[in-house]
């Protein structure tokens, strides 16, 4: 298959996030990727790995890691979900997505796989969208022979089709309430869920927890032997100070008493949470013999760029992305705002996707704001921009509907003064379309309006 056969026969399989309730709890477990993993010569095993679960900042916190590494001189693959404009994203090699013509030829040797299997008897359903996509992950760093892979769980952990690899370190980033449809609905089920990622031996990060799901994770840890390193615990942490929004510290290191300089790239104070988590996990993956030094550690950090979570597109007015999808997401866009646009006036440009709680984050984000103009991704499980202003508009000070997202967009900006301050968030498909968007209408629109920061 071509690439753009590739793409449709993918789509064609269907999000196991869309399906009816009952057949999505179906899907979910590793028995298929183990075999059809197997069955491409355990490509999961060919090269060690760091893996990260948790709620909020597994993205940043893997794309930190890649960073760090790569500026090590290791060639990593990093294998993140979703993607925001093309497919290709998820599979990177040293920091870039794969090519449609490598993409092409993973899922050909993917299927070429399945169909064997199906044949056979030895799967009993074709594996679903992300399985595939996991498994031509594992193949392509295989085959393009990185020295190093990172994986972000796709959701929960115990469950996903990245839980059959083997890490070095297992790194577990803050766990608050998300799909719990799938995962639970208390934080100590949930934290039980991405827990599942600690294997026998395990060398475990978690990073700030709340108190339930740290008791979860430290009954895990003792369960399956795992060595525990508590992000809090393992770092000193000097003053904090702010740079234009990206925030710098020092810390030490408690047990190495060592000092590095951690300024990130990525604005919002909960980054400097995420930088630590992976220097923590650099450190130990150093200890256990990886070429990985202090310098490239602090110059990784500062180097990450990590699209559509707090990624600004340009100033006067200020244009942010943010795919914030949850309670605890909101939580940490409305402190963004309090300590950096504390003053100025909000607009909001909001979509989302169902099974979200978007009263909840429309609780925490819409007072702040000014503006809320109500618009939908181009997803099929877009929730319509009417029906959110009828279920959430009640917390908006002014809001307009406007269904076509480029074009809530260009009203945004119609409307909005040089010194006001634009957030696109609420869902990463929404992100993802107008990320698209603004790079393609950046030529053929001119003054203070379209600076492009990339």
């Amino acid at each position: 298959m071509n690439y753009n056969e590739s793409v449709r026969a993918l789509m064609s399989l269907g999000r196991e996030l869309g399906a009816p309730q009952q057949a999505r709890l179906q899907t979910f477990g590793i028995e298929n990727i183990a075999i059809l993993s197997e069955e491409l010569g355990a490509p999961h095993l060919a090269a060690p790995c760091v893996h990260i679960a948790g709620t909020n900042g597994k993205g940043s916190t893997a794309a930190i890691v890649d960073s760090i590494l790569r500026a090590s001189g290791l060639r990593t693959g990093l294998y993140r979900s979703p993607h925001l404009e093309r497919i290709n994203e998820r599979i990177r090699i040293d920091g870039v997505e794969i090519s449609d013509a490598d993409f092409a030829a993973l899922w050909t040797q993917v299927q070429s796989a399945i169909e064997r299997l199906l044949a056979v008897g030895k799967l009993a359903s074709h594996p679903t969208f992300f399985e595939c996509v996991t498994a031509m992950g594992y193949l392509a760093f295989a085959t393009h022979r990185v020295d190093f892979a990172i994986y972000e769980v796709g959701m929960g952990g115990r469950l996903d089709s990245t839980n059959i690899v083997q890490p070095e370190v297992a790194v577990i980033t803050p766990i608050d309430f998300d799909h719990e449809s799938f995962l639970g609905h208390s934080i100590e089920e949930i934290a039980g869920e991405k827990a599942g990622i600690i294997k026998e031996g395990a060398t475990v990060v978690p990073s700030a927890q709340r108190p339930e799901a740290g008791a979860v994770i430290a009954r895990r840890c003792e369960e399956q032997k795992a060595k525990l390193f508590e992000v809090s615990e393992f770092w000193q942490i000097g003053p904090m100070e702010a740079r234009g929004g990206p925030y710098r510290t020092s810390a030490l290191a408690v047990r190495q008493k060592k000092s590095i300089p951690i300024e990130s790239s990525l604005p919002g104070r909960f980054q400097i949470r995420n930088a630590l988590a992976a220097a923590t996990t650099s450190i130990l993956l150093a200890e256990r013999g990886f070429s990985i030094t202090d310098e490239a550690i602090a110059r990784g950090i500062t180097t990450t760029r990590w699209p559509g979570r707090l990624e600004r597109l340009s100033d006067q007015p200020a244009l942010y992305l943010d795919g914030t999808h949850n309670s605890s997401g909101a939580r940490e866009l409305a402190a963004f705002w309090q300590e950096n646009f504390a003053g100025r006036r909000v607009i909001v440009v909001y979509g989302a996707v169902r099974d979200k709680p978007v009263d909840e984050i429309a609780g925490i984000l819409f007072p702040a704001a000014e503006m809320v103009i109500f618009t939908e991704p181009r997803q099929s499980r877009a929730i319509s921009p009417a029906t959110l202003e009828e279920m959430i508009g009640h917390f908006a000070k002014h809001s307009r509907v406007i269904a076509n997202p480029f074009e809530a967009l260009e009203a945004a900006l119609e409307m909005a003064s040089l010194e006001d301050v634009i957030f696109v968030t609420g869902s990463l498909y929404l992100v993802g379309d107008l990320r698209g968007y603004w790079f393609k209408r950046a030529d053929s629109h001119a003054g203070p309006r379209s600076i492009v920061v990339r």
